[in-house]
């Protein structure tokens, strides 16, 4: 028996694929499990049109086993077979596929497409196996046919007995060595897991031989070994299901067996779209936060299937980053994969599928804090940070999309409520969106600059995250409506008698508060009269874009900068400590020095600032003591 050789661009072919075009072994088990059902496929498609053959489901199945002593795995089929031609044209020619030629043949058309168009599957065996060997019996035909081949070398046709129409793969499974495992190909929960893996929705039963422990026949306690067929794979995805098939309860064990997450899902959505491009998906928004969803560890995308058959874990270009808390799995007869069909070339119809997905989830989110506040109150709480991370980053292109689905705690409301909300309520008079920053509800609450923004009655948001102002500057302005935050100089109000009052007091004592501006020198850029403050004696504003919260932020990340907020010192001159100020400005400079440095103390304090010197700033309180 001669030995034919690999035409010599097959040759090579061969051995990338061997050593460097599939990134994972185990994804040879995918290939010919893929290759065995386009073959039964084949049969169903000679039934549709050749009254000779009849197609019962039934009877077609895929069977995989493994003989550890003889080190072989075989992976047989009840499909079409192949002839002595065929196996010299499919298998002698790498890259030659017999899949895409059946399907151009007969104009496949009706959705239920062939799998394998790429011809190169078959030969990710030789990534595992020494000696791939196939026997094959052509449906209509008498005789069956031996291929074997030990890899770049050639292959070997010869004509052999088979009873049953179909195809035997038997794999010569590699010795392991120091650096290389190759038993695990002969485990029996490694092969279930493969299976489970990538070909779990495959629609012809996949059967294995399973051992258990059964109890012995007559006892109550002898446990005994026994070896039973059974079908591996769920063959029906439930994403190929009707809707109506379907209950809340069976999404939600579809989510624990795909360990999406050891949490419930709050909401799941089921798309299937047979348009341009033909796609179903099952996506799912969690209930709780992965613990390391901030961190780099964590990995975004969903599952990418291709008929049924596991593509990628994770198609991070299915997803935006500010939806990146999103679960779930897209299967799509359309997309174009590469040679291996691990990865995606970048085509139309992901950035398509990707886009309407996109919408989807957004559509879902109102839809939900329309119609379920409670509910998505709960998932703001998990993920409301990652959505104002999306309104801040790419220079604010995503804001619009972004916007309606922010939620901020108010003044008025005393609970989270949406910039709509806030903007409906506003009064005429009012220009701006008011809000305030601070670590937490109860600290924002007793800030001194929100006095005057609430006596006018006016609605404040309060920001208590490191990202919300970042994100409202980005954002600038909601229906027109620009944001003011009520530590900024400029509160917008229109002037009034009090605000001339202020003008001329200022003037009146200006040599005192430029006196107290020298003795902060590099601390604050003004001191100046305080149109905000009602009850407390001083507090902090700035001037320019930067703020203090944000000063804060900044200079806590890694790369310090050493950024700082033009600061400006406000005096209420209504309060008592003001007529102190005045009477050690004309008495006694060493006591206005003292009184200068503890306001300015006072006031980094409740904007939550680190003193600068707290060994000074307690004995400074120890000298008014005195």
């Amino acid at each position: 028996m001669a030995k034919k050789q690999f035409k010599a661009e097959s040759k090579r072919l061969l051995e990338m694929m061997i050593n460097s075009i599939y990134s994972q072994r185990e994804v040879f088990l995918r290939e010919l499990i893929s290759n065995a059902s386009d073959a039964i496929d084949k049969i169903y498609y000679k039934a549709l049109t050749d009254n000779r053959y009849q197609f019962d489901k039934d009877s077609y199945y895929i069977k995989v086993l493994a003989d550890k002593e003889n080190r072989t795995l075989t992976i047989s089929d009840t499909g079409i077979g192949m002839t002595k031609e065929e196996l010299e044209t499919n298998l002698g020619t790498i890259a030659k596929s017999g899949s895409l030629a059946f399907k151009k043949e007969t104009e496949i058309k009706d959705g239920h497409d062939i799998i394998g168009q790429f011809g190169v599957g078959f030969y990710a065996a030789f990534m595992v196996a020494d000696v791939v060997t196939v026997i094959s019996k052509a449906l209509g035909n008498e005789e069956a046919y031996k291929w074997e081949s030990k890899g770049a070398d050639g292959y070997t046709i010869e004509t052999v007995d088979k009873d049953t129409v179909g195809t035997d793969i038997i794999l010569k499974i590699k010795e392991s060595t120091e650096d290389e495992s190759y038993d695990e190909f002969l485990e029996e929960y490694r092969l279930k897991s493969i299976i489970k893996k990538y070909s779990d929705f495959i629609r012809y039963p996949i059967k294995m031989d399973i051992t258990t422990s059964k109890l012995k026949e007559g006892s109550e306690s002898e446990y005994e070994q026994v070896t039973e067929e059974q079908v591996i794979n769920s063959m029906v995805p439930i994403w190929r299901k009707n809707k109506s098939e379907l209950t809340d309860e069976d999404y939600e064990k579809f989510y624990n067996e795909k360990h999406y997450g050891f949490d419930k899902p709050l909401k799941h959505i089921h798309i299937s779209v047979d348009g341009t491009i033909r796609y179903n998906a099952i996506l799912y928004i969690p209930e709780s936060i992965p613990f390391d969803y901030y961190s780099k560890e964590y990995e975004k995308g969903l599952e990418l299937y291709s008929n049924g058959v596991l593509i990628m874990n994770k198609c991070a270009d299915l997803l935006p980053d500010y939806f990146s808390f999103v679960k779930g799995l897209v299967d799509s007869e359309d997309l174009s994969l590469n040679i291996s069909r691990e990865m995606l070339q970048q085509d139309r119809q992901l950035k398509l599928i990707a886009k309407n997905i996109n919408k989807k989830i957004k559509s879902e989110l109102q839809s939900m804090l329309k119609n379920e506040r409670e509910k998505y109150e709960k998932f703001y709480d998990s993920f409301g940070r990652q959505l104002k991370f999306g309104v801040y980053s790419d220079y604010g292109s995503n804001k619009d999309t972004l916007q309606d689905l922010l939620l901020f705690y108010s003044s008025k409301e005393k609970k989270l409520v949406t910039l709509d909300e806030y903007v409906s309520r506003m009064p005429e008079d009012q220009k701006y969106i008011y809000y305030a920053t601070g670590d937490s509800v109860e600290r924002i609450d007793k800030l001194p600059q929100t006095e005057l923004v609430a006596d006018k009655g006016y609605e404040i948001l309060y920001f208590t995250e490191d990202i919300d102002e970042f994100a409202i500057k980005m954002l600038m302005k909601y229906k027109e409506k620009e944001f003011k935050s009520v530590s900024s100089s400029d509160l917008g109000f229109e002037p009034n008698e009090s605000d001339k009052a202020t003008e001329e007091e200022q003037n009146e004592n200006k040599e005192l508060f430029e006196y107290m501006k020298n003795a902060l020198a590099g601390k604050v850029t003004d001191v100046r009269i305080s149109k905000r403050l009602k009850t407390h004696p001083v507090c902090l504003s700035t001037d320019g874009e930067i703020s203090i919260e944000m000063e804060k932020i900044l200079n806590a990340m890694p790369d310090n900068q050493n950024i700082k907020a033009d600061k400006v010192l406000e005096i209420n001159v209504h309060h008592e400590v003001f007529q102190s100020l005045k009477a050690a400005f004309e008495q006694d400079k060493t006591k206005l020095d003292l009184y200068t440095h503890l306001l300015y103390n006072q006031a980094l304090l409740i904007e939550g600032l680190p003193i600068q010197d707290p060994v000074e700033f307690t004995n400074d309180i120890c000298k008014i003591m005195v």
